[in-house]
Protein backbone atom coordinates (compact mmCIF):
# COMPACT_ATOMS: atom_id res chain seq x y z
CA UNK A 1 0.00 0.00 0.00
CA UNK A 2 1.30 3.54 -0.92
CA UNK A 3 1.65 6.44 1.59
CA UNK A 4 -1.19 8.00 0.07
CA UNK A 5 -2.93 5.25 0.58
CA UNK A 6 -2.91 4.69 3.81
CA UNK A 7 -2.72 8.49 4.89
CA UNK A 8 -6.56 8.10 3.03
CA UNK A 9 -7.59 5.95 6.10
CA UNK A 10 -9.88 7.96 6.97
CA UNK A 11 -9.81 11.41 4.76
CA UNK A 12 -13.35 12.12 4.92
CA UNK A 13 -16.16 12.34 7.89
CA UNK A 14 -17.29 8.56 9.09
CA UNK A 15 -20.68 8.32 6.50
CA UNK A 16 -22.93 9.44 8.60
CA UNK A 17 -21.36 12.09 9.76
CA UNK A 18 -21.48 15.29 8.22
CA UNK A 19 -24.55 13.90 5.94
CA UNK A 20 -27.23 15.33 8.66
CA UNK A 21 -29.04 18.38 8.85
CA UNK A 22 -29.58 18.73 5.23
CA UNK A 23 -29.63 22.05 4.68
CA UNK A 24 -25.96 22.64 4.92
CA UNK A 25 -24.05 20.56 2.54
CA UNK A 26 -20.85 18.92 3.42
CA UNK A 27 -18.15 21.78 3.01
CA UNK A 28 -20.62 24.14 4.69
CA UNK A 29 -20.73 21.77 7.99
CA UNK A 30 -18.88 23.44 11.05
CA UNK A 31 -16.56 20.59 12.20
CA UNK A 32 -17.42 21.85 15.97
CA UNK A 33 -20.39 23.40 17.43
CA UNK A 34 -21.23 24.19 21.11
CA UNK A 35 -24.98 26.30 21.47
CA UNK A 36 -25.71 27.07 25.44
CA UNK A 37 -23.41 24.60 26.28
CA UNK A 38 -23.96 24.01 30.56
CA UNK A 39 -22.16 21.93 32.26
CA UNK A 40 -22.31 21.62 36.18
CA UNK A 41 -19.92 19.37 38.61
CA UNK A 42 -22.45 18.92 41.70
CA UNK A 43 -23.41 22.92 42.52
CA UNK A 44 -20.41 24.32 40.73
CA UNK A 45 -21.53 25.97 37.48
CA UNK A 46 -18.36 24.59 35.33
CA UNK A 47 -19.61 25.93 31.85
CA UNK A 48 -22.27 28.76 31.41
CA UNK A 49 -24.08 29.02 28.34
CA UNK A 50 -20.94 27.90 26.06
CA UNK A 51 -21.75 29.00 21.93
CA UNK A 52 -18.82 28.29 19.66
CA UNK A 53 -19.02 27.51 16.03
CA UNK A 54 -15.39 26.52 14.34
CA UNK A 55 -14.96 25.83 10.77
CA UNK A 56 -13.36 23.24 9.26
CA UNK A 57 -9.51 23.79 8.76
CA UNK A 58 -10.40 26.33 12.15
CA UNK A 59 -7.23 26.83 14.55
CA UNK A 60 -8.57 27.98 17.76
CA UNK A 61 -6.58 28.52 21.01
CA UNK A 62 -8.75 28.45 24.32
CA UNK A 63 -7.04 30.32 26.96
CA UNK A 64 -7.88 31.66 30.48
CA UNK A 65 -6.89 31.54 34.03
CA UNK A 66 -6.56 27.86 36.05
CA UNK A 67 -10.56 26.94 36.61
CA UNK A 68 -12.01 28.90 33.56
CA UNK A 69 -13.09 26.06 32.26
CA UNK A 70 -10.85 25.95 29.08
CA UNK A 71 -10.27 21.61 29.42
CA UNK A 72 -14.15 21.05 30.59
CA UNK A 73 -14.84 22.28 27.32
CA UNK A 74 -13.08 20.37 25.01
CA UNK A 75 -13.28 17.16 27.41
CA UNK A 76 -17.10 18.20 26.79
CA UNK A 77 -16.43 18.22 22.68
CA UNK A 78 -14.61 14.81 22.57
CA UNK A 79 -17.68 13.28 24.73
CA UNK A 80 -15.36 12.56 27.64
CA UNK A 81 -17.77 14.70 29.97
CA UNK A 82 -21.18 14.82 29.71
CA UNK A 83 -23.44 17.96 30.00
CA UNK A 84 -26.40 18.99 31.43
CA UNK A 85 -28.06 21.08 29.17
CA UNK A 86 -26.92 22.78 25.45
CA UNK A 87 -25.73 20.66 21.99
CA UNK A 88 -22.59 19.77 20.84
CA UNK A 89 -22.44 19.18 17.62
CA UNK A 90 -19.21 17.46 15.25
CA UNK A 91 -18.97 17.08 11.85
CA UNK A 92 -23.09 17.86 11.99
CA UNK A 93 -23.79 15.39 14.45
CA UNK A 94 -25.79 16.20 17.73
CA UNK A 95 -23.90 14.26 20.37
CA UNK A 96 -26.86 14.92 22.45
CA UNK A 97 -29.18 13.00 19.88
CA UNK A 98 -27.35 10.12 18.73
CA UNK A 99 -25.34 9.13 21.23
CA UNK A 100 -24.87 5.37 18.99
CA UNK A 101 -22.46 7.86 16.60
CA UNK A 102 -20.05 8.62 19.76
CA UNK A 103 -17.52 6.11 19.25
CA UNK A 104 -17.42 7.04 15.35
CA UNK A 105 -17.43 10.44 16.04
CA UNK A 106 -13.96 9.96 18.75
CA UNK A 107 -12.42 7.80 15.41
CA UNK A 108 -12.67 11.70 13.57
CA UNK A 109 -11.27 13.34 17.13
CA UNK A 110 -8.18 13.04 18.18
CA UNK A 111 -6.86 14.37 21.69
CA UNK A 112 -3.62 14.91 23.13
CA UNK A 113 -3.72 15.32 26.98
CA UNK A 114 -1.43 16.99 29.56
CA UNK A 115 0.00 13.67 30.45
CA UNK A 116 1.34 11.28 27.65
CA UNK A 117 -0.77 8.25 28.43
CA UNK A 118 1.73 6.32 26.47
CA UNK A 119 1.32 2.61 28.03
CA UNK A 120 4.67 2.23 29.70
CA UNK A 121 5.01 -1.80 28.77
CA UNK A 122 4.76 -0.98 24.68
CA UNK A 123 6.96 0.67 22.71
CA UNK A 124 6.94 3.55 20.78
CA UNK A 125 5.59 1.54 17.08
CA UNK A 126 3.41 -0.42 19.79
CA UNK A 127 1.62 2.42 21.12
CA UNK A 128 0.60 3.77 17.89
CA UNK A 129 -0.26 0.90 16.17
CA UNK A 130 -2.53 -0.34 19.24
CA UNK A 131 -5.40 1.49 17.99
CA UNK A 132 -4.71 1.00 13.97
CA UNK A 133 -4.99 -2.53 14.43
CA UNK A 134 -7.46 -3.17 16.93
CA UNK A 135 -10.13 -0.69 16.00
CA UNK A 136 -9.57 -0.16 12.75
CA UNK A 137 -8.61 -3.68 11.94
CA UNK A 138 -5.22 -3.25 9.86
CA UNK A 139 -2.40 -5.48 9.67
CA UNK A 140 0.48 -5.59 11.50
CA UNK A 141 2.60 -4.43 7.87
CA UNK A 142 -0.09 -1.41 7.20
CA UNK A 143 -0.57 -0.33 10.86
CA UNK A 144 3.48 -0.44 11.19
CA UNK A 145 3.72 1.75 7.65
CA UNK A 146 1.44 4.46 8.86
CA UNK A 147 3.16 4.86 12.45
CA UNK A 148 6.29 5.57 10.80
CA UNK A 149 5.14 8.00 8.89
CA UNK A 150 3.42 9.93 11.92
CA UNK A 151 6.68 9.41 14.01
CA UNK A 152 8.36 10.88 11.30
CA UNK A 153 6.01 13.61 11.07
CA UNK A 154 6.74 14.46 14.70
CA UNK A 155 10.64 14.24 13.65
CA UNK A 156 11.38 11.49 16.13
CA UNK A 157 11.40 8.24 13.64
CA UNK A 158 14.70 7.05 15.37
CA UNK A 159 12.74 6.32 18.49
CA UNK A 160 10.42 3.97 17.34
CA UNK A 161 11.44 0.95 18.99
CA UNK A 162 12.21 2.57 22.53
CA UNK A 163 9.76 2.27 25.66
CA UNK A 164 8.09 5.56 27.01
CA UNK A 165 10.59 5.37 29.71
CA UNK A 166 13.64 6.06 27.91
CA UNK A 167 12.51 9.52 26.12
CA UNK A 168 12.18 12.98 27.33
CA UNK A 169 8.77 14.27 28.18
CA UNK A 170 9.02 16.02 24.78
CA UNK A 171 9.74 13.16 23.01
CA UNK A 172 6.99 10.96 24.88
CA UNK A 173 4.33 14.01 24.13
CA UNK A 174 5.15 13.79 20.31
CA UNK A 175 4.88 9.87 20.46
CA UNK A 176 1.25 11.14 21.55
CA UNK A 177 0.82 13.39 18.94
CA UNK A 178 1.89 10.80 16.64
CA UNK A 179 -0.82 8.09 17.94
CA UNK A 180 -3.28 10.53 17.52
CA UNK A 181 -2.72 11.48 14.28
CA UNK A 182 -2.31 7.89 13.01
CA UNK A 183 -5.88 7.92 13.18
CA UNK A 184 -5.96 10.37 10.75
CA UNK A 185 -8.55 12.44 12.45
CA UNK A 186 -10.20 15.55 11.10
CA UNK A 187 -9.62 17.45 14.27
CA UNK A 188 -7.13 17.17 16.85
CA UNK A 189 -8.22 18.60 20.49
CA UNK A 190 -4.66 19.73 23.06
CA UNK A 191 -5.50 20.01 26.46
CA UNK A 192 -2.51 21.83 27.68
CA UNK A 193 0.11 19.43 25.80
CA UNK A 194 2.86 21.51 27.13
CA UNK A 195 2.17 21.97 30.79
CA UNK A 196 3.97 18.93 32.06
CA UNK A 197 7.21 19.63 30.07
CA UNK A 198 10.52 21.45 31.13
CA UNK A 199 10.66 24.74 29.70
CA UNK A 200 13.45 23.46 27.34
CA UNK A 201 11.17 20.77 25.78
CA UNK A 202 8.04 22.80 24.82
CA UNK A 203 9.32 24.54 21.78
CA UNK A 204 9.88 21.00 20.38
CA UNK A 205 6.00 20.12 20.79
CA UNK A 206 4.98 23.89 20.08
CA UNK A 207 6.66 23.37 16.56
CA UNK A 208 5.46 20.33 15.71
CA UNK A 209 1.76 21.62 16.45
CA UNK A 210 2.66 24.32 14.51
CA UNK A 211 3.26 22.34 11.41
CA UNK A 212 -0.10 20.68 11.65
CA UNK A 213 -1.50 24.31 12.01
CA UNK A 214 -0.08 25.30 8.82
CA UNK A 215 -1.25 22.15 7.02
CA UNK A 216 -5.06 23.57 7.73
CA UNK A 217 -5.34 20.65 10.50
CA UNK A 218 -8.81 21.76 12.39
CA UNK A 219 -7.73 22.35 15.95
CA UNK A 220 -8.93 23.32 19.36
CA UNK A 221 -5.85 24.31 21.60
CA UNK A 222 -5.76 24.91 25.37
CA UNK A 223 -2.40 26.43 26.64
CA UNK A 224 -1.50 29.22 27.93
CA UNK A 225 1.71 29.71 25.33
CA UNK A 226 0.79 32.91 23.94
CA UNK A 227 3.74 32.67 21.42
CA UNK A 228 1.94 29.74 19.89
CA UNK A 229 -1.52 31.65 19.82
CA UNK A 230 -0.24 34.31 18.03
CA UNK A 231 1.92 32.53 15.39
CA UNK A 232 -0.72 29.32 14.73
CA UNK A 233 -4.26 30.83 15.94
CA UNK A 234 -6.68 32.44 13.56
CA UNK A 235 -8.91 33.16 16.43
CA UNK A 236 -8.14 33.39 19.97
CA UNK A 237 -11.18 32.04 23.14
CA UNK A 238 -10.67 33.71 25.97
CA UNK A 239 -12.93 32.07 28.97
CA UNK A 240 -13.10 33.16 32.71
CA UNK A 241 -15.28 31.50 35.82
CA UNK A 242 -16.79 29.42 33.00
CA UNK A 243 -17.79 31.78 30.70
CA UNK A 244 -16.43 32.86 26.63
CA UNK A 245 -15.30 36.79 27.73
CA UNK A 246 -13.67 37.39 24.34
CA UNK A 247 -12.89 35.60 21.19
CA UNK A 248 -10.92 37.35 18.20
CA UNK A 249 -8.01 37.01 15.78
CA UNK A 250 -4.85 36.76 17.43
CA UNK A 251 -4.26 40.63 16.00
CA UNK A 252 -6.95 42.21 17.72
CA UNK A 253 -6.61 39.86 20.92
CA UNK A 254 -3.21 40.98 21.51
CA UNK A 255 -3.25 44.35 20.37
CA UNK A 256 -6.82 45.65 21.53
CA UNK A 257 -8.97 43.44 23.55
CA UNK A 258 -12.44 44.84 23.90
CA UNK A 259 -12.90 43.46 27.35
CA UNK A 260 -11.38 45.04 30.72
CA UNK A 261 -10.81 41.20 31.49
CA UNK A 262 -9.04 40.33 29.10
CA UNK A 263 -6.48 42.71 29.11
CA UNK A 264 -5.86 42.49 32.66
CA UNK A 265 -4.92 38.60 31.57
CA UNK A 266 -2.57 39.32 29.12
CA UNK A 267 -0.96 41.98 31.53
CA UNK A 268 -0.13 38.73 33.33
CA UNK A 269 1.14 36.68 30.74
CA UNK A 270 3.00 39.22 28.71
CA UNK A 271 5.30 40.50 31.18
Amino acid sequence: MSDGQSMRQAASWPAEIGQQHGARGPDQTAAVEAAALNKWFGSFHALKDINLAVPQGGRIVICGPSGSGKSTLIRCVNGLEPFQSGTVRIGGVDLTRDQKQLQKIRRSVGMVFQQFNLFPHLTVMANCTLALRRVLGKSRTEAADIAAHYLERVRIPEQAHKYPAQLSGGQQQRVAIARALCMNPKIMLFDEPTSSLDPEMVKEVLDVMIDLAADGMTMLCVTHEMGFAREAADQVVFMDQGSIVETASPATFFAAPSQERTRLFLDKMLR
